[in-house]
């Protein structure tokens, strides 16, 4: 039939395996794989550094369920995305990066770029191989596609010597390979999901508690049924909010350390009982708490703390199991109960105090009423993309999600740097304007990946509250140049990033009051393509006090 070079090959497979959403930063010797890809059909965005390429895979998995892919350069490129490429091992999304490397003859004679690049990747890959044999490159892609998606989904990694990628080969040897079966759903055991309801019935202050594993099951119906059907109070993990719009009744996000301290049972859902939810133990739980645990995963099971009842199967199945049950049995916790009066009154406390701070009218602003600005004139469907200790964690509690799917942030590995890597993935996989809120500092990370925006003619708008530094910094702290005292956290409280934005070719804006904020955010929803908006924040603003420390320990 003639010749197919290795880039032609593996875009074809690719294509085969259903992927849609290509991004990464070309060279020698992968700069055909991202031709070869377009004409497939595929879409492939260049980035502007391996890492935001590498977020932009996983968020473009966790968005769609189709596999993103990332494509970097050999030796420092592939290393660049490292980093990146564990956030999706720590959140058990499904990607597959493609690393160019050296070629095969070149073992030991300090090729250009020569990396052990395996070694570096394996420890965060549920599959990582070095592609030997050009006419198996359907099969290696095959492979990790499925390794990536079935049992604990988590991201793969091909290394590809340049001789593979870049000479031709006979297609008649091409052993090509069939599309992967999609990962099948299975049902929990019914005599589990039996004794789960009957434990909540005996529960007094239960809580339910569920995370992103929802959204991967696509079961954002059923766990709204169940709650509602429960009455339950429930608490979204950050990047589950959405799944239940936040201003439900039943929502005790506002009581947040009250529900975790005092629930005598938790029902928890595709969530995870780590760090986020401080190990499950004392002093932000109860040390006799029990726990009703549904994950598809059973090494996640009694992680920190015992589960008294498993649920092991697909969060869509089970919950339709217990909602089964439960419209057999017409059982609901009672809504007169003490337990849900005193949920309530704690929410609508700390909601008033929370409300008093969104109302404080200052110049810098403060986060609170920066952010409500933000709230009040995002649409429901909006792509909301947050990153930088306090900017995140504050807009948690301020900043609504109405629909599934619809907030991403620094999630399980904590990381940062994400931010401009998922908005241009939400971007370009929903069609949906998408907000990018980020402190100064994690602007930093990548900001010139707003040009990647402003070529594509994307619809993100990025929000930027400067307060001068990691922490927040007062200028005049360390104005006076001869004192030689610079704050490790300081940053340039002075920058104008909407300046940048416009160096870039996009639209600059800078608020520095609240009438200017909303009427800018109102100004670039407005717009086609990419802008940006400046907060000056004030240096000592910070979150309303907290009982707890962020972390918790025993």
């Amino acid at each position: 039939m003639g010749e197919l070079t290795g880039e032609q090959i593996i875009a074809k497979a690719l294509k085969t395996q259903g992927v849609e959403h290509g991004f990464g930063v070309v060279g020698i010797p992968v700069s055909g794989i991202a031709g070869a890809m377009m004409k497939e059909g595929m879409t492939y965005h260049g980035m502007r550094h391996e890492m935001p390429a590498t977020y932009a895979a996983q968020a473009v998995s966790y968005l769609s369920g189709n596999v993103g892919v990332a494509l970097a350069v050999s030796g420092p490129g592939v290393l660049n995305a490292a980093g990146a490429y564990a956030n999706a091992w720590s959140n058990r999304w499904p990607m597959l990066l493609l690393g160019g490397s050296y070629e095969r003859s070149g073992h030991l004679q300090g090729f250009f770029q020569e990396t052990d690049q395996l070694t570096a990747m394996r420890p965060y890959s549920k599959f990582a191989e070095r592609v030997e044999d050009p006419y198996r490159l359907p099969i290696y892609i095959a492979e990790a596609i499925k390794k990536a998606t079935h049992g604990t989904p988590g991201p793969a990694y091909l290394d590809l010597p340049g001789d593979v990628i870049q000479n031709s080969w006979d297609e008649d040897k091409v052993v090509w390979a069939p599309k992967v079966l999609s990962p099948r759903k299975t049902l929990s055991d019914p005599t589990d999901v039996e004794s789960a309801i009957e434990a909540l019935k005996t529960a007094e202050q239960p809580l339910v508690i569920f995370g992103k594993g929802v959204n991967n099951a696509d079961a954002a119906d059923e766990m709204r049924e169940f709650v509602e059907r429960t009455g339950i109070p429930y608490l979204a993990m950050p990047m589950a909010k959405g799944i239940i719009p936040d201003d439900h009744p039943q929502s005790a996000a506002a009581g947040r350390s009250f529900v975790l301290q005092n629930a005598d049972l938790v029902v928890l859902v595709g969530a995870r009982l780590n760090w986020m939810l401080h190990f499950g133990l004392p002093p932000r739980f109860r040390e006799d708490v029990r726990v009703i645990q549904l994950d598809f995963n059973p090494e996640e099971i009694g992680v920190n703390v015992a589960t008294e009842v498993a649920l092991i199967g697909d969060a869509k199945l089970t919950l339709g199991q217990m909602i089964d049950v439960l419209d057999r049995d017409q059982w609901q916790f009672p809504q007169d109960s003490e337990w849900l009066n005193e949920v309530g009154a704690k929410v609508r406390e700390n909601s008033e105090t929370v409300e008093e701070m969104k109302q404080e009218e200052t110049s810098p602003l403060g986060y609170y009423r920066a952010l409500r600005s933000i709230d009040e004139r995002l649409p429901d469907d909006i792509v909301f993309v947050s990153e930088g200790a306090s900017t995140m964690d504050i807009s948690r509690t301020v900043v609504n999600q109405m629909q599934p799917r619809t907030r991403l942030d620094a999630s399980s590995y904590g990381s940062m740097g994400l931010g401009h890597g998922f908005a241009i993935a939400a971007a370009v996989q929903s069609g949906k304007r998408v907000i990018c809120l980020q402190g100064d500092a994690a602007f930093g990370f990548a900001g010139t990946e707003c040009e990647v925006a402003v070529r594509h003619n994307l619809p993100i708008t990025w929000i930027v509250f400067n307060n001068g530094g990691i922490g927040g910094h007062d200028p005049e702290m360390y104005s006076d140049a001869d004192s030689g005292f610079l704050p490790q956290g300081a940053m340039n409280f002075n920058a104008r990033y909407d300046v940048m934005m416009e160096g870039l070719g996009g639209v600059g804006y800078n608020a520095n009051n609240s009438e200017e904020l909303d009427a800018h955010i109102e100004a670039a929803l407005k717009l086609d393509g990419p802008s940006l908006i400046n907060v000056p924040l004030a240096p000592d603003a910070k979150r309303k006090p907290q009982k707890f420390a962020w972390l918790t320990r025993t």
